[in-house]
Parts: C-alpha cells; sequence; structure tokens
C-alpha cells in the first residue's frame, strides 16, 4: 500500500496555537522570563485522530494524556514514527498500571502517595527504563482530587528519590471557585524547599498567571483543540 500523505495543517488549529504562544511569550515578558523557556504541553485527551495529526503537523511534540490505555491506543504507532515526541501522563495513574505507564510515558506528573512509589519503582526495574517523575499536589486538599496534600509532599519527594526515581518537579490543578494564583504560590514554595526546577502548573484557562508564578509547563486543551469531544479512542485488544 502507498505511504499516506502527510497532514497538512488545520488553519484553526494553527491560528489557535498562535494566539496561545503569543499570550504566553507576552506573560513571560512580562515577568521577566525568557518565553524559550516554558514549554507548552498539548492537552489531547479524547481528541479524535485528526486533532492530533494537526497538532504534530503544526509542529507540537510534547503531548499531555490522562488514561494509559487511551494514551496507548493514540500514540504506539505515532511514537514509532516520530522518535522526538514526549508524552506526558497528565491523568491519575493507578498502580496496576505502572508497568503500561513507564514503558509508553517520557514523563509521570501524577505521583501521589507511597503505593505507587513502589509500583514505578517495581516498573522501572522490569523495563529498563525510568521516566521522569512530578509529584502532584493537591493545594486546595480537595477530597474529590487526586495529589498529596501540601504538608505531606516533602515526605513523599523524599521517598521516592530514596528509591532511586527521578523527581524533576511538582503538579497542581487548583480548585475550580479559587483565584490560583495563591496554589501556584505555594506550589511554587514547596518546590523551591526542595530543590525541584520544573512546575506544571497552568491550564486553558489560568495559564498566563501560572507563567508569572514560575510555571516551567503549562497544560493547553481547549484553548487548542476547541471544546473537548467526548468520544473517546477504542480500547486495544
Amino acid at each position: 500500500m502507498p505511504a499516506s500523505a502527510p497532514a497538512s495543517s488545520d488553519p484553526g488549529f494553527t491560528g489557535r496555537l498562535t494566539a496561545v504562544r503569543a499570550r504566553m511569550t507576552a506573560a513571560a515578558k512580562a515577568a521577566g522570563r525568557d518565553p524559550s523557556s516554558i514549554i507548552l504541553t498539548a492537552v489531547s485527551k479524547t481528541q479524535p485522530p485528526e486533532a492530533i495529526d494537526a497538532a504534530l503537523a503544526a509542529g507540537l511534540r510534547v503531548f499531555g494524556e490522562n488514561r494509559v490505555q487511551e494514551a496507548q491506543g493514540r500514540w504506539l504507532d505515532r511514537r514509532a514514527r516520530r522518535p522526538d515526541l514526549e508524552l506526558r501522563l497528565i491523568g491519575p495513574l493507578q498502580s496496576n498500571k505502572a508497568e503500561d505507564a513507564v514503558a509508553l510515558f517520557d514523563v509521570i506528573e501524577t505521583l501521589n502517595r507511597e503505593k505507587l512509589v513502589g509500583a514505578l519503582v517495581s516498573a522501572a526495574s522490569k523495563a529498563g527504563r525510568s521516566p521522569r517523575l512530578l509529584v502532584q499536589v493537591n493545594t486546595g486538599e480537595e477530597p474529590q482530587k487526586a495529589g498529596v496534600a501540601p504538608r505531606q509532599a516533602d515526605a513523599l519527594i523524599a521517598l521516592a528519590r530514596a528509591q532511586g526515581l527521578t523527581v524533576e518537579g511538582l503538579m497542581a490543578i487548583p480548585p475550580a471557585d479559587e483565584a490560583p494564583i495563591l496554589h501556584f504560590a505555594l506550589l511554587k514554595k514547596i518546590a523551591e524547599r526542595n530543590g525541584l526546577g520544573v512546575l506544571s502548573m497552568g491550564m486553558s484557562g489560568d495559564y498566563e498567571v501560572a507563567i508569572r508564578l514560575g510555571a516551567t509547563h503549562v497544560r493547553i486543551g481547549s484553548a487548542l483543540f476547541g471544546d473537548r469531544n467526548p468520544v473517546l479512542m477504542p480500547s486495544r485488544p
């Protein structure tokens, strides 16, 4: 069969990407930061294949996914063709999915409990590779949301490091009904006292605030792709 033609850019997506990048640049300059030091993670969860191909055609290479199984269906073939991709798990990780997550993702942003530390150590040993990790902090201490409580973050970071895992930063999702600035400031404070340089914070509604507070990675979904598509990719057999 002939090889398929490379995807062409979607003008709508390209326009949204240009607007997001312009706002990221403005926020960085306002904070006295180098715009190139801030990485855009395209949140590709639930997006159809044509949206992913448009993002790739536009030059994006860093993508965030919520579910391991969905990400396998979306990225295994694409990753084989594009070795420059960086895949980041930004959704909760069940311990029984640790091996699959370690095999697929370059970065797991949602380390949030002691049990998962053990599962990731075991999975990394079996796979012979260890993704970089962020500890997810539940800055609002919301019972329905994943993440370690701020007062317990230092201990979890220390445990993961002691077990040989590479913890490079922190991630947080502030409460939807509160101003994010205090939550971003808290995350930055925890990172600084633990010598961590990566802060994944800020989404489509608040990434400019996050950049002003020191975000190194912003996770952008709807501002790039439009309203979320509820249709999930079919599960792998």
